[in-house]
């Protein structure tokens, strides 16, 4: 059962200001200017093991240092390699999901982030017949088929949609890929409006025809979207500003039940959009997600409805009033687990009202109403310095435990690791250029991470001897 405001209040009351819920996502938190106030003594007096696989060594090809034991291989690279079709793989490589496929296939769902018309690029996704929604956008996803030593096959998974950034893998097994562009038909070159979430099968081409938007989501800068097993519903991130975007949740309208092709299906006006009130364990209103300034910090959730979810004349951020819902910067990545959902604000700076961070993710547990900030990254003074962590984006949950995180930063970019008890690590770093990471997730049976160098858009498998990290 959910918390009620009392309930929560007077909980947080009798535990005081530590009130952390338990499970095994533990407190996260990296450096700099973040401790994680379960474990700080024993990380500052070192008694616990060095978490990672060690320092990171320079790519002699220039494009991804690794720890020793690792190694990498390029599985699409835009320009490079090519389509089924022969045209080339599209550039600008984003969220990503793995599928299993038969006899040791693994399936990749790969989003391409290119915005407004086709002609301002030179690789857009190519308009496969009947993969098209719009097409005068770039944008779309292709869907990767790989084997043992390396790529087999890319084609079209969908088209003609604009600025396909992450998403989310359904628990039925499908991708969502969501827009983060909201632009009308008519603006930019568009013919039909965006802002909207897609559903494209991995497995069966012929469900991926005559692509329609899942407007039941709502039409906004839409980021990554998860589903609750349980229940059915989604929680959808919005990464915006002026003012800053929102979390939102959709709850599925009586009777309805999920599967393959089913969202398509729903009506624009299906179930219930809704955004966030958050309130401190004083009862005290939240505005915004950057008021958080220690890890471990509890804000129980209401959810207020969202009053017109297409936007027909205002954004759906703005249809609310200052104390009516609590914003933050940047919302980007999401991921399922542990029987909730892991969601990242990338920064705060001035264009929030609270303490500035270079990143947070936040857990969110749907039974008990709650959001726990799990990681906090201060304020990074030296990006151009190899060593901290900025500009958390796409996330995942590791199957040898804690997070991986692809780097949206200033600077150098990695992909990082952080253990349940907060302490940090290195995976990899870009050598190549200062491109951030995207598409961060294992395949299914756990042996490769796969990553993306999003510019020009590079897919990389990266195996070697991963163990699960230490919990202290």
């Amino acid at each position: 059962m959910s918390l009620t405001r009392r309930e929560f209040t007077g909980r947080s009351a009798l535990t005081g200001a530590g009130f952390v819920l338990t499970g095994a996502a533990g407190a996260l938190a990296t450096a700099p200017g973040a401790l994680a106030a379960e474990d700080a003594p024993e990380v500052a007096t070192g008694a616990a093991p060095e978490p990672g696989y060690g320092r990171l060594r320079p790519d002699p090809r220039g494009v991804l240092a690794l720890p020793a034991g690792f190694t990498y291989e390029i599985i699409t690279h835009s320009g490079v390699t090519t389509l089924e079709s022969g045209e080339a793989t599209p550039s600008h490589h984003d969220g990503t999901a793995t599928f299993e496929g038969p006899r040791g296939v693994t399936l990749l769902v790969n989003n391409h982030e290119l915005k407004g018309p086709r002609t301002d690029w030179e690789y857009p996704v190519p308009l496969a017949e009947g993969l098209v929604y719009d097409p005068a956008a770039a944008g779309g996803c292709t869907v990767v088929e790989t084997r043992t030593g390396g790529r087999a096959a890319e084609w079209v998974g969908i088209a003609g949609t604009s600025t396909n950034c992450a998403g989310g893998r359904t628990p039925w097994g499908t991708w969502l890929t969501c827009e983060e562009n909201s632009d009308r038909a008519g603006e930019n070159g568009m013919t039909r409006d965006h802002g909207y979430v897609f559903e494209v099968d991995p497995y069966d081409r012929r469900a991926n025809r005559d692509p329609r938007p899942v407007k039941a989501f709502g039409r906004f800068d839409h980021e990554a979207v998860v589903i609750d097993p349980r229940t059915g519903y989604a929680y959808l991130t919005e990464d915006a500003s002026g003012p800053n975007g929102l979390l939102y949740r959709w709850i599925p309208p009586h009777g309805f039940k999920h599967g393959r092709g089913q969202l398509r299906r729903l009506a624009a006006d299906a179930g219930v959009l809704q955004a966030p009130r958050c309130f401190d364990a004083g009862g005290r209103f939240v505005d915004d997600l950057s008021r958080a300034t220690r890890i471990g910090v509890v804000y129980g959730v209401d959810w207020v409805d969202v009053p017109d979810r297409d936007a027909t004349t205002v954004d759906v951020r703005e249809q609310f009033d200052g104390e009516d819902i609590t914003r933050a910067r940047k919302l980007e990545g999401m991921w399922w687990a542990d029987g909730g959902a892991y969601i990242v604000s990338s920064y705060a700076r001035d264009e929030s009202p609270g303490a500035p961070h270079d990143g947070q993710v936040w857990f969110y547990n749907p039974r008990r109403r709650t959001l726990t900030l799990k990681v906090l990254l201060g304020v990074n003074a030296d990006p151009a310095a190899d060593g901290a962590f900025d500009g958390p984006d796409n996330i995942t949950v590791s199957p040898y435990g804690g997070l991986v995180i692809a780097e949206d930063g200033e600077g150098v970019q990695h992909l990082f690791g952080a253990t349940e008890s907060g302490r940090t690590y290195p995976i990899a770093r870009n050598d190549l250029n200062d491109s951030e990471f995207t598409g961060v997730v294992f395949s299914p049976d756990g042996r490769t991470l796969y990553a993306n160098i999003q510019e020009p858009g590079i897919m990389l498998a990266v195996t070697g001897p991963w163990r699960r990290s230490p919990r202290r």
